[in-house]
């Protein structure tokens, strides 16, 4: 285990980054992180020496949010559990457009989100984030572009401006 603890803990910053990225809670993101770190540790013998060790512990991350998302969808909150924290608006103008950022971010569908996420924080080469994602790196690709281009148009607009075009 030592092994696995001086290999594991100089990616706990990237992953508490994604973590944050997808559930936009420090408390969820914590919890996401805690149980990735369970599940590789617990699964370390299974794991394939040669293969990219990040791209690894994203995949479960990220297996382990779509899971609970799932799980959410069967179990809603009770009242009790959505009640909103207390809490002011910005003030500032970067507060603001950081906000809207996030916000035209959780507009986007989930696949072209989870692309830009890997590519964009987390710095990953297409070829990774397509072994995160089991996808054809093509696949990858085009995802992130019309990710960015959506994304683009959701901040500038403030709505999606996709028109689907009916035959």
């Amino acid at each position: 285990m030592d092994e696995a603890a001086a290999l594991l803990e100089p990616l706990i910053p990237q992953l508490r980054r994604y973590a944050y990225a997808m559930t936009r809670d420090h408390e969820s993101a914590d919890d996401l992180v805690q149980d990735t770190l369970e599940r590789a540790l617990s699964r370390w013998a299974l794991r394939r020496r040669d293969g990219d060790l990040r791209a690894w512990l994203f995949a479960i991350e990220r297996n382990l949010h779509v899971s609970s998302i799932r799980t959410r969808r069967r179990r809603p909150e009770s009242a009790l559990d959505a009640a909103d924290e207390p809490g002011g608006p910005a003030t500032q103008e970067a507060g603001l457009a950081a906000r809207d950022a996030l916000e035209a971010l959780d507009h986007l569908p989930e696949d072209h989100r989870t692309v830009l996420l890997l590519v964009g924080v987390e710095d990953l080469t297409y070829e990774e984030t397509a072994r995160v994602l089991d996808l054809p790196v093509g696949t990858v690709m085009s995802r992130l572009s019309r990710a960015r281009t959506r994304l683009r148009a959701l901040i500038e607009t403030g709505r999606s401006g996709y028109l689907r075009r009916v035959k």
